[in-house]
């Protein structure tokens, strides 16, 4: 059985490489403090597995959060981004969002449909 974590990224925010990659971290690593506290277990194996995360596309805000909600719907522990406007966006702009960690094949029923960035 294989582990991953998937971060959503709006792309209509055109934010610099260094504003993604700093957004990403972000989800990344907030879905996985809730994922190591109410899930353990399950962060265990997916840590001990490699930690596997995928960087996809999502156009929109709505867009974000149909797929959040889609997660959520299946009880994939999730989480948004909103900036804090200090360098590129206004504050609280949602920037992105994090799903997983959790097994690959349930994460798929969500965003299998959806471009890598």
């Amino acid at each position: 059985m294989t582990y991953k974590q998937v971060i959503l990224v709006r792309t209509d925010l055109k934010m610099s490489r260094g504003k993604t990659a700093a957004q990403c971290s972000h989800a990344a690593v907030e879905a996985s403090m809730l994922t190591k506290k109410k899930h353990p277990f399950l962060f265990t194996k997916w840590r001990f597995s490699g930690m596997k995360k995928v960087v996809l596309k999502v156009k929109t805000q709505k867009d974000l959060y149909k797929y959040v909600q889609e997660a959520k719907d299946l009880g994939i522990v999730t989480s948004v981004i909103s900036d804090a406007g200090m360098t590129e966006l206004k504050p609280g702009t949602v920037t992105a969002a994090a799903i997983g960690p959790e097994k690959d094949a349930k994460i798929d029923q969500v965003t299998s449909k959806l471009d890598t960035l």
